[in-house]
């Protein structure tokens, strides 16, 4: 992973799976997938087990370091829209054109609150800014 300052310090676990490294934050993941994989909802099963695991039902960030090239299956989307409903704030890092293209074509599938950046810094703010406006909404109920 491409560390950086603002989650150097923070608790996380890290899973090595089949289809790549995933770190465990207090409300938030980042996933790195390995370069080719091909994301669909039956492979994410592994994925999906440890998030359920590990988050319940509390309202997360999912970061993914789009470091490698890999595909996620669109034609599974309602699947993991219905899965993932506590999914608040989905950020990509994305480092070239060509993967943000393929992003905002992806982002016409999922139904979750999806941004595109840079780095990790503004990424990981985005999340934790989202988080917290959900926190302030579940407690103004």
């Amino acid at each position: 992973m491409n560390y950086n300052p603002k989650i150097i310090n923070k608790a996380y676990t890290i899973y090595n799976l089949k289809l790549g490294t995933v770190y465990f934050y207090h409300n938030f993941m980042v996933a790195e997938f390995k370069e080719g994989a091909d994301i669909t909802f039956k492979n994410f099963e592994e994925l999906s087990f440890l998030i359920k695991t590990h988050y319940k039902d509390q309202p997360i960030g999912f970061i993914t370091n789009r470091v490698n090239s890999y595909s996620v299956n669109v034609n599974d989307a309602k699947n993991f829209n219905e899965t993932f409903g506590n999914l608040k704030a989905y950020a990509t890092i994305a480092y070239s054109n060509l993967t943000e293209r393929i992003i905002e074509i992806e982002s016409h599938f999922f139904k979750f609150n999806r941004k595109v950046f840079k780095d990790f810094d503004t990424a990981i703010s985005w999340v934790e800014e989202t988080l917290s406006k959900q926190e302030t909404k579940h407690y103004n109920k």
